[in-house]
């Protein structure tokens, strides 16, 4: 990592809650991204660093409308980078995949400044975010870099079938709904479904990906598709905790909305993170220290 791509960019210590940067890609190549939380100067102890990816079903969502989860993530423990990836259907399969790996690599690249020296560098989403962490976690490991400590999918979109019982329950057909619609949108060629970068749901191989806090909810239309691969991962030999959420949550349009104060499942989500980032600390030596917040 050069000094010139920082430029964009304040020291890393100076880093306040969620304030919007650019991150270069390639030297013709920006990205912008909000970072939350920051690794206090001089703490011994790295944090987790976690690349966030905000949902809206592949073709709407913002870095405002990710805050939610992007917050909870930082307030367990994580300095977060929270991705502006480009939305189908201008931008289709791969493109936001591609741009996602683009972001990690940035963050493996960074994450001494970032986060601490030898910062544990894991990946999150929710929704189709969730889709994409995914997608990015199986590239990560077929390219063999960079290492991830963790990924963390919540309600992913996973399977572009759209016919399990849980998203019949919800009357969510094949069309004219917000998910049929965007997987439509995202994935324009018949032939991408079968792609396990498009739909993870159907890799075949998922040996070898990192340790998974996969979060899901008794009311989530999702939530079937998120629990199948759940128990694919363990088969395969993978680390996952496991959560599913008393209704009501809304979710996962409750992902996308401002203000959660009377709700219960943030703090849920919360101490789930926190329970997972503690588990890989046990497991793995990971180490996460305090956040400064200013």
């Amino acid at each position: 990592m050069s000094r010139s791509q920082f430029s964009s960019l304040s020291s890393a210590s100076n880093w306040p809650d969620g304030l919007d940067q650019q991150i270069a890609l390639a030297p013709d190549r920006q990205l912008n991204v909000r970072v939350y939380g920051r690794h206090p100067e001089g703490a011994t102890e790295a944090a987790p660093l976690v690349l966030h990816f905000h949902g809206g079903a592949f073709v709407a969502g913002s870095l405002d409308q990710g805050a939610c989860i992007a917050g909870l993530l930082a307030e367990a423990g994580a300095v977060v980078i929270s991705v502006d990836y480009p939305l189908a259907p201008a931008h289709p399969f791969p493109q936001a995949v591609e741009t996602g790996y683009a972001a990690l690599i940035w963050a493996w690249k960074a994450r001494h400044k970032l986060a601490g020296r030898n910062a544990p560098l894991l990946i999150a989403g929710e929704e189709a975010g969730g889709n994409l962490a995914a997608a990015i976690s199986l590239m990560a490991r077929d390219q063999d870099a960079p290492r991830l400590a963790g990924q963390i999918l919540l309600s992913p979109m996973l399977d572009a079938c759209m016919a399990t019982a849980s998203l019949r329950d919800a009357h969510a057909g094949p069309v004219g709904c917000t998910w049929a619609d965007g997987w439509h949108q995202y994935l324009p060629r018949l032939e991408d479904a079968a792609h396990p970068y498009a739909t993870p749901g159907s890799a075949f191989r998922l040996s070898g990906l990192p340790p998974t806090l996969l979060i899901t909810a008794g009311d989530d239309p999702l939530r079937d598709e998120a629990q199948a691969y759940a128990q694919r991962l363990r088969a395969a030999g993978i680390f996952v905790q496991e959560a599913v959420l008393p209704e009501p949550t809304g979710w996962p349009g409750n992902y996308l909305e401002a203000g959660h104060d009377q709700a219960a499942w943030p703090a849920l989500v919360q101490r789930q993170i926190g329970d997972f980032f503690a588990s890989l600390t046990a497991a793995h030596g990971v180490q996460c220290s305090p956040l400064a917040h200013p």
